[in-house]
């Protein structure tokens, strides 16, 4: 606990500009003394940061040119399920890690949030905006961060009983919060019953059975799983032009669609509506899509991936 915490300034991220513990600015020569560490082994090294602050502009400071290489953007992650807000968080993205010669970052889930199958509605609906979500983000110029079990389609577990918790979170508020426990439950590899693989007796948090359907195991066989989807999506990510910048391309208010090349392109439908292919990109061959496509139509909560990339 913070009792001394005042004003808008809360006791978990992100940090709010000026608070009083976190985002320091005399952090940033600690940064540099230890990139000059890093600079100093042989091979490629790659000094990754997870600063949870409350702006691109802000993240943009710890990844000057003699700091980290790259950090989480959880701008990207916070941004609800609506298009503006998700091109807006592109945009500031972008702009702000391109001033100091950054490449920006995605990211949907880690271990101190709700995962995305939860928070984008949970059940198939949360499952449909999911999948879209991950061919949005790994279309993306720069780098994409995936947290273990999104490529399985995992959902929050949110029923996991009070003595298996052990988020220090739940243990000093006497239970008033949850945690994090419920994103953090072992994946499920294998088999048709807890532990699912994961070591031999039990996992240090309870799955769920229901995930005997989610297991690598059975989704590997299945060609049109999370799994497979996620596989197929960076196997052909490795095509694109990773050099070729993002051009937004005019679509209906519910749709976001870019172009990166001449070769690759995006479009993705937030509503759950279908919507018109934008005009740009109709003739293109679609090269994967998130979800079932009718003719030249782009369902509801669904992302399709266009151009002359071809699988492996």
């Amino acid at each position: 606990a913070m009792p001394d915490l005042a004003g808008n300034y809360g006791p978990s991220g992100p940090a709010k500009e000026g608070h009083p513990y976190w985002d320091q600015d005399e952090v940033h020569e600690v940064y540099r003394r230890w990139r000059r560490i890093t600079d100093s082994y042989p091979g490629d090294v790659t000094f990754v940061g997870e600063a949870w602050v409350d702006s691109p502009s802000r993240l943009a400071r710890y990844l000057r040119p003699d700091e980290l290489h790259t950090a989480f953007n959880f701008n990207f992650l916070l941004a609800p399920w609506d298009a503006r807000a998700l091109r807006r968080a592109v945009d500031e993205s972008i702009e702000a890690l391109e001033a100091v010669g950054a490449p920006p970052t995605w990211v949907l889930s880690n271990h101190d949030v709700v995962r995305h199958v939860t928070r984008y509605g949970g059940g198939d609906l949360g499952r449909r905006r999911a999948r879209a979500a991950a061919l949005l983000m790994l279309a993306l110029p720069g780098g994409a961060y995936v947290y273990q079990g999104e490529e399985l389609g995992l959902p929050q577990v949110t029923d996991l009983p009070d003595s298996a918790l052990r988020d220090p979170t739940f243990l000093r508020t006497n239970g008033a919060e949850r945690g994090r426990d419920g994103c953090r439950v072992p994946i499920p590899w294998s088999d048709d019953a807890p532990p699912f693989g994961f070591g031999r007796d039990k996992a240090w948090l309870p799955q769920p059975p229901a995930w005997a359907d989610l297991t690598v195991e059975r989704q590997e066989s299945d060609a049109a799983s999370m799994l497979t989807l996620y596989r197929d999506a960076l196997r052909l990510r490795k095509r694109v032009n990773q050099s070729a910048p993002l051009e937004w391309i005019d679509a209906a208010d519910d749709v976001l669609a870019f172009r990166r090349g001449p070769d690759f392109a995006c479009a993705i439908n937030l509503a759950d509506e279908p919507a018109e292919v934008p005009t740009a990109v109709a003739g293109d061959d679609v090269v994967l899509a998130s979800g079932p496509i009718e003719q030249r139509g782009l369902p509801g909560a669904t992302a399709v991936w266009l151009g002359s990339l071809k699988a492996t």
